[in-house]
């Protein structure tokens, strides 16, 4: 798997793989606005990620997501380390391997 230096370089490669959708998160799914998406945790899977630390700030720390759902859309989600965390359903936080 590869590395990067930046969340934007991530995204930029991902996106030449196929991952051009931009999933947000939500309490009980991921969703895409244009086109109306939404993926229930039993809907996608995580193909990969890459995990940013900050520099100098532990609050600069994201993760993000390379998606695909079973009827084949691929988009890229990305995550400040689980910061929605509390709103999330079990199952999401599961899927995405969050922990409290």
């Amino acid at each position: 798997m590869n590395s990067y230096p930046t969340v934007t370089e991530a995204l930029n490669d991902l996106k030449k793989e196929g991952y051009v959708l931009d999933f947000n998160l939500k309490g009980d799914c991921i969703e895409c606005t244009t086109p109306n998406i939404q993926l229930y945790p039993a809907d996608f899977i995580i193909d990969k990620f890459y995990r940013f630390e900050g520099a100098s700030n532990p609050d600069d720390s994201a993760i993000v997501y390379a998606i695909s759902s079973k009827s084949g859309l691929k988009g890229t989600l990305v995550d400040a380390y689980g910061v929605y965390a509390d709103s999330l359903t079990t199952d999401m936080m599961e899927k995405l391997k969050i922990k409290r």
